[in-house]
């Protein structure tokens, strides 16, 4: 059995500038993943920057409000939704409110830092 306590999941800035925790990653632990799983965190008024994937990604929302961008496309989202990212899309999210934003991230096949390119705005 293998389980996780998030607290004890060491936090890092992604290139993106969300505040992560990687909950699950194949290449970190004897797991037979092909995804990743992460906890990302955007501070009040801040936005992810511009990047793209090589890979395919899912936010589920687990707290605050923001607004979410894709390839042109912008919608509001909060807590209990899912958001589809395809690869090579063009992406960011901003938090619109007052709380932080958070929400889990998988992506498949599992995140490298190669496979993330950040953009210019």
């Amino acid at each position: 059995m293998y389980i996780r306590d998030l607290e004890k999941c060491e936090a890092f800035y992604a290139a993106d500038d969300s505040l992560l925790r990687e909950i699950l990653h194949p290449d970190k632990a004897d797991l037979k993943l092909r995804y990743s799983l992460a906890h990302a965190t955007v501070s009040p008024g801040q936005t992810t920057l511009p990047h793209k994937l090589k890979t395919s990604e899912v936010y589920y929302i687990l707290e605050g409000e923001g607004i979410m961008h894709i390839d042109g496309e912008s919608a509001k989202v909060g807590p209990g939704q899912t958001i589809y990212i395809p690869p090579f899309a063009k992406q960011h999210i901003e938090n619109t409110g007052n709380m932080n934003l958070i929400f889990l991230c998988i992506v498949d096949p599992a995140w490298r830092t190669e496979d993330e390119i950040i953009l210019e705005e």
